[in-house]
């Protein structure tokens, strides 16, 4: 990314024809550039200005509003300019190319929000959440995204450091002062602090678990036989007809991939090639395909022909040996309206050996696909509350080793009494927990992280 001395420009508005095209500018010479670009002495701070956008030897490229919103207080923590012209691509590159040569650089993916993290704008948690808002799938993730961006998931973390501080004091304090007549580390109140931040550390990782959902979904694949319905399934669940179904065993060769919400949760389904033994070479490739798309999936829906019942744990070992278990295998017993039954769901038998849960269904008939939504919900552990905010991976990671952390104080302080390596577990905890919102993180993970937004953002 560019030095911070520099002043940056992106066009901040999707590419392709519109009615406004909205550019950015953000840096120490932000003002100067686009009075250049105006033929104005100055801007009128936070009032929009219709004016002529000039090239060179007066030709008028554009004419639009212009915003100025001076430092600090705008969005980057700079002086930011916006001006906003007509949509399309050639009038907004002709535009970003006048910038160029008037004194402003590139901006990078994210570089206008790393530049409001660096200069304390918004903490890391909330420049994320600027991303995940723009990408929200959802009504639900919308909303999250938005509480994010808003600051709860940042005043929950700040909450749980502030615990730990106050924590790690009186643990330093014990240490300090062993000559003290009370023994603070067997008193009580220590352990009792300590396993009162070891519940708010579980549940912030319950809500962010419900976050990680709402904002990446869920892998599911749809796999069976030939003729099973894996296909209509997909359909039925797509609310459209996605793949082609025919009675021709082996019609899907490829794998072929939806998206879709259930209830809020994004499922991104991946619809394969029916798995037999074959001599087709390109109904081979997609049975190979189907199988790596076992290996990645978060949950498997095996689609059998309940009228043609098959060995359904014994073909998932065959295809995909890899399978330890089948606790993320759905069984879908298909085609249920041929035999005159109606849906039906069938949690696994413990006692059973290769016992999975199953449901009954007919994709054609769109019989028991309700039930089916909430049963895939159920097994994502997916039930977002309505002060859920968006979250993760990297949250959720943050998360675990703060809690491991934590337990290995736990264990230091009841089972040996030892303060320095108690206190030496509560720092990695801050520390993890501070990784979060930035405090401690990093420069190539800002990198990567800023990296996956969208140029103009």
């Amino acid at each position: 990314m560019a030095h911070a001395d520099t002043t940056i420009a992106a066009i901040a508005t999707p590419s392709g024809r519109g009615g406004i095209g909205v550019i950015r500018l953000s840096g120490p010479k932000a003002l100067s550039i686009a009075c250049d670009l105006i033929h104005k002495d100055t801007l009128k701070p936070r009032y929009a200005t219709l004016a002529r956008f000039y090239g060179d030897s007066a030709r008028v490229l554009d004419e639009g509003l212009v915003l100025y919103f001076p430092g600090p207080h705008s969005f980057t923590g700079e002086d930011v300019v916006e001006l906003q012209g007509h949509g399309g691509n050639q009038v907004l590159a002709s535009l970003l190319r006048r910038l160029g040569v008037l004194g402003a650089v590139p901006a990078q993916a994210g570089e206008f929000s790393a530049r409001a993290f660096a200069n304390g704008k918004l903490d890391l948690v909330q420049a994320e959440a600027i991303a995940d808002l723009i990408d929200a799938g959802s009504e639900a993730a919308a909303r999250s995204a938005m509480r994010s961006l808003q600051g709860e998931f940042s005043a929950r973390v700040q909450q749980l450091l502030q615990a730990l501080i106050h924590l790690r004091l009186h643990v330093e304090a014990a240490i300090d002062f062993p000559e003290e007549e009370i023994d603070f580390l067997s008193d009580g109140r220590i352990q009792a602090q300590l396993e009162a931040v070891q519940q708010d550390v579980q549940s912030v990782q319950s809500s962010a678990r419900q976050g990680q959902l709402l904002r990446d979904g869920i892998q599911v694949v749809i796999a069976g036989r030939p003729n099973a319905g894996k296909s209509s399934l997909l359909n039925a669940l797509a609310g459209q007809e996605r793949a082609i179904v025919t009675d021709i065993a082996g019609t899907t060769r490829d794998v072929l991939h939806e998206t879709i919400q259930l209830g809020g949760l994004m499922l991104t389904l991946t619809d394969t090639a029916g798995l037999r033994e074959t001599t087709d070479q390109v109904e081979q490739e997609g049975i190979r395909r189907a199988q790596r798309a076992l290996e990645t999936a978060d949950l498997i829906l095996w689609v059998q022909d309940m009228t043609q019942p098959d060995q359904a744990a014994q073909m998932l070992k065959t295809y995909f040996p890899q399978l330890a278990s089948f606790e993320r295998v759905l069984c879908i017993d298909n085609k249920c309206d041929q035999l005159g039954l109606d849906a039906l769901y069938v949690p696994p038998q413990a006692e059973v050996q290769d016992s999975m849960a199953r449901i009954r269904v007919s994709a054609r008939e769109n019989i028991g696909l309700e039930l089916l939504a909430h049963v895939i919900s159920e097994r994502a552990g997916f039930h977002p509350q309505e002060d859920t905010f968006i979250a993760r991976s990297r949250h959720l990671d943050a998360l675990q080793r703060c809690e491991h952390h934590l337990a290995d104080a736990h264990e230091q302080l009841v089972g040996h009494r030892a303060g320095e390596l108690m206190a030496e577990s509560l720092r990695q905890a801050q520390q993890a927990l501070s990784e979060i919102t930035g405090e401690f993180t990093a420069d190539d993970l800002l990198g990567k992280i800023f990296g996956s937004f969208c140029i103009g953002k």
